[in-house]
């Protein structure tokens, strides 16, 4: 069992990150494995953090299930599977210094893709280039929240179905990542702490469940700043930790 110091980080993380998540419809995710590769072996880490982020979009998917595109979901699972099956061909693990680098560079990468690119997760085929890209990502850095802000930004989706059909994608994504991780770390003969993650899983919940009436409250322009501020905030850090992490290595 972690010390007290370590589960009251891993409690507050849980609580915050999903509060942020539920509002912006990512970040937390971003924020959340940041701290957890900090404390624990890459793919514990990824496990324990999937884990979380399942329930926390899980949740945020039922509490707007109304407001989510399925046709877009569908084609988002089509490339997610697809991503999958060669991850497991290769059996691909990345180090922890190579994951955060690659966590702060996503949001650079998604802010410099071209404007003729038009990334539309609502256009044919978009959305299954979007699973294949977000998977991707998932398995190597943890998350895929800014890729995937890509493929939304230019969609005609009000802030509610944003964040209801992010929830869903990452949903799916995330439930991957602890099928994947859970099999390499029982390979490995490691395992994680059933307590915590019932711990973080309530947290996630209750932060989701808080995030709501403030999302109520935003209008689309707030959202899609504020979500753009907090990703690229977080992207620096996670970049500059990488790096060092690398030049000591």
């Amino acid at each position: 069992m972690p010390s007290l110091v370590v589960l009251s980080l891993l409690a507050v993380s849980a609580l915050v990150t999903s509060f942020i998540s539920g509002i912006l419809g990512m970040a937390g995710g971003m924020i959340l494995m940041g701290i957890l590769l900090a404390m624990l072996p890459l793919p514990q880490a990824m496990m324990l953090h999937g884990i979380t982020q399942l329930s926390a979009n899980g949740w945020r998917a039922w509490l707007w299930r109304h407001e989510v595109d399925w046709r877009v979901f569908r084609g988002y699972v089509y490339g997610a599977l697809g991503s999958t099956a060669f991850f497991i061909l290769v059996q691909l693990v990345v180090t922890k210094p190579v994951a955060l680098v690659i966590l702060g560079f996503t949001p650079f990468v998604a802010l410099a893709l071209p404007e003729k690119w038009h990334l539309n997760v609502e256009r044919k085929f978009h959305s299954a280039a979007c699973g294949v890209i977000c998977t991707v990502l998932s398995l190597t850095a943890g998350v895929s929240g800014p890729i995937l802000d890509v493929f939304f930004v230019r969609s005609k989706m009000s802030r509610h179905k944003v964040v209801a059909t992010k929830a869903m994608t990452q949903s799916f994504s995330h439930l991957q990542k602890i099928l994947y991780f859970g099999a390499i770390t029982v390979g490995e003969g490691a395992h994680i702490h059933w307590g915590v993650a019932a711990m973080m899983i309530a947290l996630a919940m209750a932060g989701t469940s808080l995030s709501r009436s403030v999302l109520e409250k935003m209008d689309d322009k707030s959202f899609r700043q504020w979500t753009r501020w907090t990703v690229m905030t977080v992207g620096v850090v996670y970049l500059v930790s990488g790096v060092v992490l690398l030049l000591k290595n």
